[in-house]
């Protein structure tokens, strides 16, 4: 298996640093808010690279926080005038929802910063004893060119970061030794969560609660850092100075990045009107096609999304669960149960797909042709399974088929449609619900529905709904 390395630039074979065992760290959301699909590719990208490894065989360690104290929390919670706790808590939930909807297991951990903010203070005491930070008034930085490979993952020259610190660079305080020295600690602000701390009260910054997490639930080395393209720098390069400069260890021995996703080939933005929420996504397509479309492209080539190509997704991920539903068919109405000696011949025919969806998946995670190596085999299905196949043939076939698919996390069962009968009792459940106050209840039945692609839209006439 070859991994390309952000770090080096090229295509590497993977040894792990612990023969059988994978240690994989991947940046997770800030959660202020409903996900948006930029975020989804990450969690998507990674869910499916843990997935192989676990199909090759590897105990794979996984750990992705939610980082739930920041700026962007902060003001969120003045503006409902709420906790940024209940803020974060409840955006944590609704992430959650949303990466069931899109097939992504749970990490072995999903940390959150506010629960380790004794180590990241821990950290900081080490690295101002290692004298790579000081404090000044409350606030502590680190020493950048302390660290002499800083910008090795960037390929970024620190001296020409320092002519192009405006840009670059968080803006920084007089009381900074250096213009490239970044915050380790922040003092606190009227009305902001803060910690108890030797330098006073106050909250980290981002980029140590990274490196924290990390070393507390995978070690001081990790075989695989993962996230978008956008946090190569300054935020993962800050945290290889951190960490580095704290073990005295090679931090990430493989680092992963996703390419940038764009709107009908626009950067998403919401002073666009372009900004798509994946909530939003799921009103109109099961997250499945959402899963589907961004593993229908190499993870670091740019992905632009469009109405088009969503439908395009949808039929295509159509064409595979009917080609399942098909051999379930078949296989439950088959004559014969045991496989014919042409039927073997078939069967050992059918494999090369397989490989071929392994060759694909071991050249640097590419799902493109992983999903081509798929439609060969349903295409291979179609053929040569029909009414006088036996049960153990169209079963083999059904079967090389759905593992396959569950390494990409795609689901090859088709959702049972609700009749209109259903549908109409469940919404008069939830009217009842909500004259009986019992709103958790009523919410339930609205993502019940939502999930099986029923939209409700509450009017002064009553609800209406309709299919996506």
């Amino acid at each position: 298996m070859r991994i390309y390395n952000t770090l080096t630039r090229k295509k590497e074979d993977f040894i792990p640093l612990e023969d059988g065992k994978v240690r994989m760290y991947v940046c997770g959301p800030t959660v202020y808010n409903f996900i948006h699909i930029g975020n989804a590719r990450p969690m998507i990208v990674f869910d499916t690279v843990r997935r192989y490894l676990e199909a090759k065989g590897y105990d794979v360690n996984f750990v992705s926080n939610f980082t739930d104290v920041d700026d962007k929390i902060i003001k969120k919670a003045n503006e409902e005038g709420v906790s940024a706790e209940e803020i974060s808590q409840r955006y944590i939930a609704e992430c959650k929802k949303d990466m069931a909807g899109m097939n992504i297991k749970p990490a072995t951990t999903h940390p959150l910063a506010t629960q380790e903010i004794d180590g990241m203070i821990d950290m900081i005491s080490t690295l101002i004893e290692k004298g790579y930070a000081y404090a000044v008034n409350g606030t502590v930085y680190y020493r950048t060119r302390k660290f002499a490979e800083y910008g090795k993952l960037s390929h970024k020259n620190i001296d020409e970061l320092e002519g192009g610190k405006r840009s670059l660079l968080v803006s920084g305080k007089d009381e900074k030794e250096d213009p490239l020295d970044f915050v380790l600690w922040k003092p606190k602000k009227e009305g902001e969560p803060y910690w108890e701390s030797p330098w006073g009260q106050g909250r980290p910054g981002w980029h140590i609660e990274c490196s924290v997490m990390s070393k507390k639930y995978l070690g001081e080395q990790i075989d695989i850092h993962g996230g978008g393209e956008d946090l190569i720098f300054p935020h993962h390069e800050n945290e290889i100075a951190q960490s580095e400069a704290c073990s005295g260890k090679e931090f990430s021995h493989y680092w992963m990045h996703n390419a940038f996703l764009n709107i009908d080939n626009r950067k998403m933005s919401k002073s666009l009107g372009n900004f798509f929420t994946v909530r939003e996504i799921s009103e109109k397509y099961d997250l499945q096609v959402l899963r589907f479309f961004m593993l229908n492209a190499h993870y670091r080539s740019p992905l632009n999304f469009s109405a088009e190509l969503m439908e395009s997704s949808r039929s295509a991920l159509e064409r595979i669960q009917t080609a399942v539903d098909n051999l379930k068919f078949l296989s439950e109405h088959a004559s014969a149960q045991e496989l014919t000696e042409e039927e073997t011949l078939k069967v050992e025919e059918a494999k090369k797909f397989q490989e071929n969806f392994d060759e694909a998946m071991d050249d640097d995670f590419n799902t493109a042709d992983a999903i081509a190596a798929i439609f060969d085999l349903v295409k291979f299905a179609n053929t040569n399974a029909g009414e006088g196949s036996s049960k153990a043939f169209v079963d083999a076939l059904k079967k090389m088929i759905q593992d396959l698919c569950d390494i990409l996390g795609l689901i090859t069962e088709k959702k049972a449609e609700l009749l209109d009968a259903d549908i109409e009792n469940l919404i008069q459940e939830r009217q009842n619900a909500r004259k009986a106050k019992n709103f958790a209840r009523a919410d339930e039945i609205r993502n019940e529905l939502l999930e099986k692609g029923i939209i409700l839209e509450d009017t002064r006439e009553g609800v209406k709904w309709k299919r996506a």
